[in-house]
Parts: structure tokens; sequence; C-alpha cells
């Protein structure tokens, strides 16, 4: 795929991001415009490698994307045909080729030995290419099957099932407790990483497709805001459960409910709320400006809140991780095609180091108090450094630091889905609080109601998340019609 020599002529050259600098000024997304030239070069590093890891599971991508087809395509100038093959496994490529990190890249048989082919870049820009040449059109059913489903949670997994239930002719109604369709992709992934246009435009293209959306409404027993788990039942051939996973993991340590401690997510989902609502001018989100500001916890929505942070004009920014630093490469334990656990630097590390001069992450420490500034706001943190000894982390005795604190986040990871949906739905649970429903069948324990993403495996990718949406939508298909044409 692509040119046979091509992975030999040209070097990696990633997307760049906007200016740090300039980019932390503002919400707009962090990317530059589509250099179609690097795109053309960057498709001919793909290789005729024989078995492209890329494109499956276990370790590449979890939708199956088609990378050395529309690599080659892209080298060939064939922008539609890319588009083509990119949306035959993919529903959502603009979510994808804006926040996944990019499994396909640490498979990519390049990888062995050179920096792996820009894979999410050229993904990225097949779909944009596609909406401003006016390729991407509302794709109606042809017929209607007289099949109602209903998707509760419109995160990624929920828009990914309701997107193929309707194109094979069921009526989709997808039911959203917030005031905006989207879930994650909406108000837990800030706007300089995924525009919240982006996910109006694609929310646009569903309606007009036929599928309705409801917001403002929790699945429960009938109270003000809510719809009967009864009556769901009742009005629907089959109900599929997209919920996430959003119960937070907590750091019950002294102190913990002091004032200025918050959980990651209620910090992101305010502040874009307000964005969205009022450019901020209502005040109606929790503010990091002229705090000192400590981060716990790594990963994706721990950089999200760094970048935010910032963005609000913090006065100072440290990020706690328990785990060590990653290293620089592959560890001996970590071999391709597996995942790179190596030292990486986001774009909230970058404006962070490019704000106070050095990267804002402190490894191997672990949070033992929040002290009081004697009003019942949180004033510093007490921390200690850890070692890791058979897999656990133990106290380093002498190692104790008082951090200054104004306003603490909690980034730690989700638990699973909140119960009360499931429970009002008679669907069980399994050994780790998410709801029970076998992989590859999707099915819960009561035999009209399905699970997928999130709520069903446990905190994961969006990119996972748009797998099992498409996949349940198979299982309900077949459920619904006795046979299925689905992928």
């Amino acid at each position: 795929m692509g040119k046979p020599t091509g992975f030999q002529e040209f070097p990696r050259q990633a997307a760049p991001y906007r200016p740090a600098e300039v980019r932390m000024l503002d919400y707009e997304e962090i990317f530059t415009p589509r250099d179609e030239a690097r795109l053309t070069t960057q498709g001919a590093r793909c290789m005729d490698c024989g078995v492209p890891f890329c494109q499956s599971e276990p370790h590449g991508c979890p939708v199956y994307n088609l990378i050395p087809e529309w690599n080659d395509l892209v080298y060939q100038g064939r922008w539609r045909d890319a588009l083509d093959r990119l949306l035959k496994t993919n529903n959502f490529p603009e979510f994808t080729g804006r926040v996944c990190p990019a499994p396909c890249e640490g498979a990519c048989v390049l990888g062995i030995t050179d920096p792996a082919v820009t894979i999410k870049n050229i993904e990225h820009a097949i779909i944009e290419r596609g909406f401003e040449e006016g390729w991407m059109t509302p794709k109606i059913p042809s017929r209607r099957t007289g099949k109602r489903v209903a998707v509760v949670g419109s995160g990624p997994a929920g828009l990914a099932a309701a997107a193929q239930l309707n194109s094979v002719g069921h009526q989709v109604v997808v039911y959203e407790r917030a005031d905006r369709v989207g879930g994650l992709l909406t108000y837990g992934i800030p706007n300089m990483k995924l525009g919240k246009d982006v996910v109006q435009r694609r929310v646009d293209l569903m309606t007009a497709e036929g599928i309705e959306f409801i917001t403002g409404v929790t699945v429960g027993n009938g109270e003000q805001g809510s719809t009967d788990a009864q009556e769901l039942l009742d009005a629907f051939d089959a109900v599929l459960l997209t919920t996430g996973a959003t119960r937070p993991r907590d750091l019950p340590i002294e102190g913990r409910e002091l004032e200025g401690v918050h959980f990651a997510m209620d910090f992101l989902t305010a502040n874009t709320k307000s964005l969205l609502d009022s450019k901020h001018d209502d005040g109606a989100y929790i503010s990091a400006k002229d705090k000192h500001v400590i981060v716990i916890g790594g990963g994706d929505t721990g950089t999200d809140c760094i970048g935010t942070s910032l963005r609000h004009g913090c006065a100072s920014l440290v990020n706690f991780e328990i785990m060590p630093q990653p290293p620089e490469g592959r560890a001996d334990g970590n071999p391709w095609p597996e995942w790179p656990r190596i030292f990486r630097v986001d774009y909230g590390h970058e404006e962070a180091a490019k704000r106070f001069g050095e990267d804002p992450r402190v490894y191997a420490i672990s949070g033992k108090r929040f002290i009081d500034n004697g009003n019942g706001h949180v004033s510093a943190l007490e921390t200690i450094e850890v070692q890791w000894v058979n897999g656990r982390p133990e106290e380093i005795p002498g190692t104790e630091k008082i951090w200054p604190a104004d306003l603490v986040l909690l980034s730690m990871g989700f638990l699973g889905p909140e119960a009360q949906v499931g429970e009002t739905l008679g669907v069980e649970f399994d050994a780790r609080s998410n709801f029970a429903a076998d992989y590859g069948q999707y099915r819960t324990a009561h035999e009209k109601v399905f699970a997928a993403g999130d709520c069903r495996r446990g905190q994961s990718l969006v990119v996972r998340a748009i797998n099992e949406g498409r996949e349940s939508a198979r299982e309900i298909d077949r459920f619904l019609m006795g046979e299925t044409t689905l992928p």
C-alpha cells in the first residue's frame, strides 16, 4: 500500500497543533488546517506489510478500519474513495480522528523499526474533506420495518447503535438526560479537543436521516423529568442502554469533604455547559482563575483538566500520578504490537510547560490529607512519595510534602454506570458493577434490554464504544428480524 519505498524515503510528520502560547488563550480546537501535500506523503509511508496489524484487535483498531486501503487512496489523491472505505467501518471518524489515542499506530508494522504512519491525521483529514466537499449527506432508509428501538444515552456507543439500527429501517429514539445530545462527546471532552459544532453537525445529519433525539429526560420511575421504565418497555420493541461509566473513583482521605475538592467530570461538564450557554458570562462553572490547582490522576481526563485550568488563568498547576514515570521507549515487557506504554507529552502538558516552564506531572506520589484553610475550604494537600513493590504502591517514610491548593480535581477513572437505570429495567450487574451482558450478544437479563459501551465493559476508549454500539445494533436487528445484514 502507498508508495512501495515511501517508508524508506519519507520521515513521519504528524500534523502540528496550533502554538501552545496561542491556543491556551481560547477554546477553539487545537488542530491546524489540513495540509494535503503532507498527508499524501504520509499516506505513501504505509507499507505493503502483508498482515496489517493496525486494522484489527486485540492491539489495532477496535472498529477494524481498512487503514491500508484508505492510506493508499489518499496517496493516490482519491479522497472520495478513501471516504467510502473509511465509512464502511466507522460511523464517526470525525470523533475518533480527533480524540482517539490511535491504538492503530501502536500496532503499525512500520513502528517496529521506525515511527508509525500518521494514521489518525489521515483519518481526520478524510472525513473533514468529506464534509467540506458536500459528500456527507443524509442516508435515509428506503423502507421502514415498523420496529421501534429506544437508545438510552447519546454518547458514542448510543449514537453508533442508533445510526446502524436506523440504516436498516428501524425507528430509533435516543434519550439523553443532559440538555444537549452527545454524552461524553459533548460534556466529557473539552471544546479545544472536540468542537461541539462537530458533534452537532453529526447530530443534525442523523436527525435528517430519521433518528429522533429527546433531551432532558432520564429513565426512572415516573418522577418529574423522567420517563417510566415500564412505559419504555411497552412502547418499544427493544431498549439499548448506553449510559456510560459515570461513577467516578473517589479519594477518601482526611479533608475530602472540604470545599474546593471536585471530581474532574463535574469541573469539565460545568465548564463546557457555561461556555456553550453564555461563553462563561453566567459564571455557572468551577473557576480555576488565580488558583493553585492540583490535578490528581493522569490520562486524557487529567490532561483535559490541565488544559481547562490553564485557559481559566490558574496561578499554578501540578498533576500527581501514583504510577512511576513511563520510559521514553518500549520496555522489554511491552513489545510491539502492544500499545506502547511510554512517556508522552499531550496538549495540556505542553501548554503547562509553556506557561510555567516545566512539565506539570509528578510521578510516584500519593495524597495523604487535604488541609483546611480554617473556613472549610481546601488550602493545601499533603503528599508522600511511593515505590512500587510486587505491583502495589508502598509509602516512603520521610517524603511527606505540603503543596498549596485552592482547587483540587480528582481524575482517577470511573467505577461503572449509575445503577438506577439498570435496576428500573430489571438488568443484572456483573462483578465490577457494570450492566451484565455478554460481549458479542449484548443482551441483559431482560430479553428486550441490551447494553453496550462503557456501561457494559467499563471505562474505555471512544472507538471501543463505537464498536460496541455497532455490534449491539447487529444483535438487536437479529433479535427483531430473526436475521441481520449489519456487520
